[in-house]
């Protein structure tokens, strides 16, 4: 059950090199042209400047550790539900299960769009209320949370203009209706303990996975342990540090946008690994409406390079990832949470 591919070096791994890509910048050719260059290479790059303030992300990461230090019965009276709402335990999630012995070493708790239960729109997956804590354990929890939300997707939606002028699209491509009307943006609070990482063992806080969606918006605390590799299929496998950048969004591309640009732009593989200190980030991972059909956009395929994948809708893309990397709630239910 070893990472036999993984390839350490003596004294850690090197350390990445990720562009910047500054959303105040008034240059927005600068701007594609880093962005363009980062999805080639290695589909990881830093966003500063986003437009939320260091307070909100401050407070966003407060709330978090708040949550997580509540007691596990606690915490397992919010398990997620079949919606993909709410708190998943230490283990919930198995991202690599070839390499690793049980799930990752982290919880998490997941919050999306807030759609009321009589809402047509609540009858699609991973669509509906969000599950959230008593006001009176914790205080103003959801407001900040929601006023995160809000923020990061409107972030989102910025770098999603400089992504489509990079695919040498219209840059309001992704604005149109049928694809970001109503996204699955979905906040993901994460917790690692203060445990240490062994890949020699099959011990990881994160196995190795490239994301399901379109792109994921990640602010971290100061301790490091999120690790890129740009070659998922070289052996052994090279392994390099993405440095924490404070106020900074790490962006990175999921393969949903692989498959819409047939390859083009890149889903990186990737992995937490850490050195015993406790971690905490905040992962913010958007896809577009439920019913989007994802197929090669026109500036992606010619005769030479024709499109990879067959269309599919997000939904239908979205319940098999899913499906094959948490846990079944019934085991939950067995084990009487």
């Amino acid at each position: 059950m070893t990472d036999a591919n993984a390839i350490e070096v003596a004294g850690g791994v090197p350390a990445s090199t990720l562009n910047r890509i500054d959303l105040s910048c008034s240059d927005i050719q600068q701007s594609v042209s880093l962005l363009k260059q980062a999805c080639l290479d290695s589909g990881f790059f830093y966003v500063i400047n986003h437009g939320i303030s260091q307070d909100l992300m401050e407070d966003v990461f407060v709330q978090s550790r708040r949550f997580f230090s509540l007691p596990l019965s606690e915490k397992m009276k919010l398990l997620r539900n079949e919606k993909n709402r709410g708190y998943t335990p230490m283990f919930d999630e198995i991202l690599d299960a070839e390499n690793q012995i049980q799930g990752d070493y982290k919880e998490g708790y997941y919050i999306g769009v807030e759609v009321p239960e009589d809402d047509p729109d609540a009858q699609k997956p991973y669509s509906g209320p969000n599950l959230w804590p008593s006001e009176d354990i914790l205080p103003r929890w959801r407001q900040t949370m929601e006023k995160f939300h809000s923020q990061a997707l409107n972030v989102a939606k910025v770098v999603a203009r400089i992504i489509a002028l990079a695919l040498d699209l219209e840059a309001d491509f992704f604005d149109k209706p049928e694809i970001f009307s109503k996204p699955i943006a979905m906040l993901r609070l994460l917790h690692y303990e203060g445990l240490l990482s062994d890949p020699s063992k099959g011990i990881y806080g994160a196995g190795a996975h490239s994301d399901f969606g379109f792109i994921t918006l990640l602010a971290t605390d100061d301790v490091p342990g999120l690790q890129i590799c740009k070659n998922k299929d070289a052996k052994p496998r090279a392994w390099e540090d993405v440095q924490p950048l404070k106020g900074a969004f790490i962006v990175n591309l999921g393969d949903m946008l692989e498959r819409w640009s047939n390859c083009i732009f890149r889903s990186t593989l990737h992995r937490v690994i850490w050195n015993g200190q406790e971690r905490y980030s905040i992962a913010f991972f958007v896809k577009p409406n439920h019913d989007c059909l994802i197929e090669c956009l026109p500036t992606c395929m010619s005769e030479e390079n024709p499109p990879k994948f067959p269309p599919i809708l997000c939904q239908t893309y979205l319940a098999q990832r899913y499906y094959d990397t948490h846990a079944d709630l019934d085991v939950y239910k067995k084990e009487g949470a």
